[in-house]
Parts: structure tokens; C-alpha cells; sequence
């Protein structure tokens, strides 16, 4: 069975909000995590806009196959367990945390 990339056929829209920019990060990978389950869906193509402590975000995506996606685990939730974002002085953006599964 060979796996294959998500296709970006279907587009949902999500926003969040949280007091700081590490919380922001986990409250949108909680956001993705709840659009992927309650739509079934995996997603290949993301972009997000942030005003202040607010996000915007667009996710593109398909529902899932499993012959063709072939996944492996289902995540659960972002936690705050080693939870960091920076941003360096050419703008580039770095963001983790520990994702269960």
C-alpha cells in the first residue's frame, strides 16, 4: 500500500483566540485536531493570519481514506508540555509542543 498526500479539495475555515501566542499555537492545533475529527478529514495545506492574540485560519484538506492515506494514529490534543513559539529577526516563525495521541 503506498500513501499518498492530502489533497486540497475541501476548505474550512477556523479561528481561535488565547491570551498569549504559546496558548494561541495550541489552541489552533486543538482547533485542526477537532476538524479532523468531527469531519473526518486529514489536511495537507494550512494558512493562518494573526492579529494580536487572535487567529484566522484556513485548513484545505480531504476526507480520509484509509487504503490511500494509509494513517498510522489519530492525535488527541495539543498540551502545554514543552510549549514554545519565536519568531527570529528575519520573521521566521518556530512553534512546538507535545501532541498525544
Amino acid at each position: 500500500m503506498t500513501q499518498t498526500e492530502v489533497e486540497p479539495k475541501v476548505l474550512v475555515e477556523v479561528t481561535c483566540e488565547a491570551p498569549d501566542l504559546e496558548l494561541l499555537f495550541a489552541e489552533w492545533l486543538n482547533a485542526v485536531i477537532y476538524e479532523m475529527a468531527v469531519r473526518g478529514m486529514l489536511f495537507g495545506r494550512f494558512a493562518v493570519r494573526i492579529e494580536g492574540t487572535r487567529l484566522a485560519g484556513s485548513l484545505w484538506g480531504e476526507p480520509v481514506d484509509v487504503e490511500r492515506h494509509a494513517p498510522a494514529c489519530e492525535p488527541k490534543g495539543a498540551t502545554y508540555t514543552a510549549l514554545k513559539v519565536t519568531v527570529d529577526n528575519t520573521g521566521v516563525w518556530s512553534a512546538a509542543c507535545v501532541v498525544d495521541v
